[in-house]
């Protein structure tokens, strides 16, 4: 819960010192200190900034004691106060013209969790993941999200996977495969913008996003591909084996120079 609470605007301590008021109501600020082991003089500090934030309540009394607002009300508060600020930031600040497609670079774990976060929480009716099996942590929980907002959600995984996700088409794969340095993933999000990258041992993780209609086409197709080569492979599994070898050996191998 204190992340949590950190993310609402509380520092370490004031989130530290909340949970004590929530957890033991009306008590003083040395009591409170003795609980998460801070001095006094921070603590009343961390208390008045949570009274001025308003999660906190001051009791008047002989010593002075502290009470924490309930965080339904807290919640409701900043729910509020958040409507009321982003009508006013969509009200004042327009959208620049549309420009030229571009390309914006993002690296490291939480700028590529961000932009990740946000594409799919700004896709209005539909989102194509492609990624392995082993990365489908970083996309489950906001794909989770997206389909309980009723968007059509899609997963393609390269290799068998465990998901909550209902649409999952699964991609087998060769054991050359495992030896791939670079794990490649890529989001689409209502044909409009895309997120493209790779994971893998050794790789700081790097991610290209862009709505450049090329690329956007270039994922369009990919996934037509999939669909209707997961039909095939579904009502002709056994046939293609026989013809073409377990992983299409006998149409690839001829072109692996070129590879």
């Amino acid at each position: 819960m204190i992340d949590e609470l950190r993310k609402i605007g509380l520092s370490d301590l004031e989130a530290r010192c909340y949970m004590v008021l929530h957890e033991e109501p009306k008590i003083s600020g040395y009591e409170v200190a003795k609980k998460v082991s801070v001095s006094r003089t921070n603590v009343y500090a961390a208390l008045r900034s949570l009274t001025d934030k308003g999660l906190c309540r001051v009791i008047e009394t002989e010593p002075v004691l502290y009470d924490a607002v309930p965080i339904e009300q807290v919640v409701r508060l900043l729910h509020t106060e958040f409507e009321q600020t982003t009508r006013l930031l969509l009200e004042q600040l327009h959208s620049p013209p549309q420009t030229s497609p571009s390309f914006y670079s993002w690296q490291g774990d939480k700028a590529i969790e961000t932009a990740i976060r946000r594409l799919v929480s700004n896709a209005d009716k539909s989102i194509i993941v492609d990624i392995w099996s082993e990365d489908i942590h970083w996309v489950e929980e906001p794909l989770m999200e997206a389909e309980k907002r009723g968007l059509a959600v899609t997963l393609i995984s390269i290799g068998e996977c465990h998901t909550r996700l209902k649409n999952v088409l699964v991609h087998k794969r060769s054991d050359d495969w495992n030896n791939a340095v670079a794990r490649k993933f890529s989001i689409l999000c209502d044909s409009r913008s895309t997120l493209l990258g790779s994971f893998g041992h050794g790789l700081k993780p790097t991610v290209l996003e862009t709505d450049h209609p090329s690329l956007v086409e270039l994922l369009q197709n990919t996934f037509y591909h999939d669909v209707v080569m997961e039909q095939i492979e579904r009502d002709f599994s056994k046939e293609l084996a026989e013809k073409y070898g377990d992983h299409y050996e006998r149409i690839i191998d001829s072109y692996r120079k070129y590879l």
